[in-house]
């Protein structure tokens, strides 16, 4: 399983990195943006992330031991939870279409997007990636993937916090409505 697992991710990560870059060129102008310290405090955490669960073997005490022995079942369930994570996060992009943006930024002529994945959950591109970080986690199998896992969420975290005070100031009792009505991450949990 282990040559499979060395391909599958990387060749499932890729598409989505290349379907999610292919989309980034229609995107409406920027009107208002992070900074760049702001950027860094969510990017860096993503980037870790993403090498300790692609890096063939990471060094270090702990983070290459297995937290749980391997077998097939862990391996197809984290695969599972991977692709249903990334198609999550690719319906929640078709949503969003041109008001789409990699920084926390508010774009010309925004919109509030409701429907669709939105409708579920505010923040599903978030929700996907993390499903996606713990499926890919669960794979592997080692403790570095529970490390990536943590170091994913506090980076949406970070950035989900920006992105709600930003949405709050531009769409005010529109979107505090929203967020009475939908949860930020994870569905039917407030």
């Amino acid at each position: 399983m282990r040559p499979f697992y060395e391909y599958f991710f990387p060749a499932i990560w890729l598409a989505w990195s290349a379907y999610w870059w292919a989309l980034s060129r229609n995107v409406k102008p920027i009107v208002r943006e992070e900074s760049a310290g702001s950027k860094l405090s969510h990017i860096l955490p993503l980037i870790v992330a993403g090498y300790l669960l692609a890096a063939p073997v990471v060094r270090g005490p702990v983070l290459g031991d297995r937290f749980m022995p391997w077998a097939p079942w862990t391996f197809w369930v984290g695969a599972a939870l991977t692709v249903a994570g990334l198609l999550f996060s690719v319906w929640a992009r078709v949503h969003l279409g041109r008001n789409w943006s990699g920084i926390v930024t508010v774009k010309q002529d925004h919109e509030l997007i409701t429907p669709g994945p939105y409708a579920i959950v505010r923040h599903p591109i978030y929700t996907g990636l993390l499903l996606a970080f713990i499926g890919s986690a669960l794979a592997r199998g080692e403790w570095r993937g529970v490390v990536a896992v943590a170091l994913a969420w506090w980076a949406v975290h970070l950035k989900m916090r920006m992105e709600e005070r930003l949405m709050r100031e531009q769409f005010a009792d529109a979107y505090q409505t929203y967020s009475e009505r939908v949860p930020a991450l994870v569905p039917f949990i407030r």
